[in-house]
């Protein structure tokens, strides 16, 4: 069995999601935990690992390509990295949905050379650094991950080839207006980091 635990935050689900993580402890380390906020739920995470860096994924996302952790984990201690993201991808999307999701990995990558940001789809840390910066704010109710990572400087910041899929399920229950003011609005606010401890009704449409 893999050394590394893979840590499920279950906020009290509905879908099944504790029984289907389970049913891959015959091949991995899995650990249900209490979730909440995704704040939450990935700092409970973080307390309780032991390795030297965590990777935070969010639920309905997909590893397709068998070599990204590699590529990310050789790619983070050759540039001694503190965050590195990837690509998105949604998975049997629209040409809607690719447009957006294309205008984020877009925007991803010109502002690491300034201002990075990583979404929590995607989200592989050093440890060391995660602790010091404590983890993600618990009081944000919007946008934890760009709070976060936005504290990573450019030189540590990486973005590794490649990408994760995801669904649409964001685009469906809140429409592609609404999620893309609500990702202008978020790069507007940068530096008002009292507008992400309100809340944006976010998690409760999602």
């Amino acid at each position: 069995m893999p050394a590394t635990t893979v840590f499920v935050a279950d906020a009290r689900s509905t879908d099944n999601t504790v029984a289907v993580a389970l049913s891959f402890a015959n091949r991995l380390n899995i650990a249900v935990i209490p979730g909440g906020l995704p704040s939450v739920g990935r700092n409970e995470g973080a307390r309780r690992a032991t390795t030297p860096y965590v990777l935070f994924l969010d639920a309905d996302m997909e590893l397709s390509d068998e070599t990204l952790l590699r590529r990310a984990m050789e790619k983070m201690k050759r540039r001694r990295l503190e965050c590195l993201t990837t690509n998105i991808w949604c998975s049997g999307g629209t040409l809607m949905d690719h447009l957006l999701y294309a205008g984020n990995d877009l925007v991803q990558y010109v502002s690491s050379w300034t201002k990075p940001f990583s979404t929590g789809m995607f989200m592989l840390f050093e440890k060391k650094k995660f602790d010091e910066l404590r983890g993600f704010d618990e009081r944000a109710l919007y946008a934890e991950d760009y709070l976060l990572s936005k504290q990573i400087s450019p030189g540590k910041f990486g973005i590794v080839r490649g990408k994760v899929l995801t669904t649409n399920r964001r685009f469906k229950k809140m429409g592609h207006l609404r999620i893309a003011r609500m990702f202008v609005k978020t790069a507007l606010n940068s530096w008002n980091h009292d507008y992400f401890l309100r809340d944006q009704n976010y998690w409760t449409e999602v």
